[in-house]
């Protein structure tokens, strides 16, 4: 048997999980979503996940059909009907079916999808190793155009960077925003560890506000670790003592190498591994 799905209020069986063609999240990626993480039958930062979804629903003016605790009932209950206790959780939740047009008058029933499953982002090595990235041409839409606290179904624009850093060579891409500075990766925020004081690029430099990245920036400061939340330049990054990235899939993996600079040593950094051991010891408490 394969995984159930939830869809409208109703578990169905994988094979049988299907939107309608006319659905305007497949026809034009109106639709919101979040990645989450459940560890040892508890969903991670649900609360904070559940709250930036109701607000990437408010922003673009659709109406989530259920409330906030309904929804994370239905996200346990698709996690239990799979006999998961440890799964990524995928939410999704679109305009619904319409028409051809634009007019999302036209979709008078929003869809709801949940997924749950296994996930291993990346490979245990990249853990222990680090991984390259490598900065790509194609820049982060400007915000002033979309807001990046949107987490939208419309992710062309990281996928048209992911495609960038595969032909790079590299699983991962570091992204700029239209001033030149540091934004985020397709998938993941990024941070620097430098003379002592972590620093990650600021909201307004075009990313998505990432709940690992508040953890992480909470774990830290509950170390007294220096925390700065302020722009980047590449130059910065080439030059750190440490890099890595952070995400729901993710969690925190290491970088080692940017643009062919080694960063650091070219191992994982030490303050890097003491925050992922960290991080580990939260999830594994629930």
């Amino acid at each position: 048997m394969g995984l159930k799905v939830y869809i409208d209020g109703k578990l169905v069986e994988q094979e049988q999980a299907a939107v309608s063609v006319f659905d305007h999240g497949l026809l034009y990626g109106d639709g919101i979503f979040e990645g989450i993480r459940a560890y040892n039958g508890t969903i991670f930062k649900a609360d904070e996940h559940i709250k930036r979804l109701y607000n990437s629903a408010k922003a673009i003016m659709l109406r989530i059909p259920m409330e906030p605790e309904e929804f994370k009932k239905a996200m346990y209950d698709t996690m239990a009907a799979n006999n998961l206790s440890d799964a990524y959780i995928r939410v999704v939740v679109t305009r619904g079916p319409g028409d051809l047009g634009l007019d999302p008058r036209k979709c008078p029933t929003p869809s709801i999808i949940i997924i749950t499953a296994d996930i291993q982002l990346y490979p245990e090595e990249f853990y222990r190793k680090g991984l390259d990235i490598v900065t790509v041409s194609t820049r982060r839409v400007n915000s002033s155009a979309l807001s990046p606290r949107i987490k939208s179904c419309n992710y062309l624009n990281n996928i048209m960077a992911k495609l960038e850093g595969i032909r790079a060579g590299c699983v991962e891409a570091l992204m700029l925003n239209s001033r030149g500075e540091v934004a985020e990766c397709t998938g993941d925020n990024i941070f620097i560890v430098d003379g002592g004081v972590l620093s990650t690029p600021p909201l307004d430099a075009g990313i998505l506000g990432g709940i690992t990245r508040d953890v992480v920036i909470k774990i830290a400061r509950g170390e007294s670790m220096p925390v700065r939340e302020s722009p980047l330049t590449v130059y910065e990054l080439y030059v750190a003592d440490e890099c890595f990235l952070t995400g729901s899939a993710a969690e925190i993996v290491p970088v080692v190498c940017i643009d062919g600079r080694q960063i650091g040593d070219g191992t994982p950094g030490k303050t890097t591994l003491q925050l992922l051991a960290k991080f580990r010891q939260l999830t594994s408490e629930g």
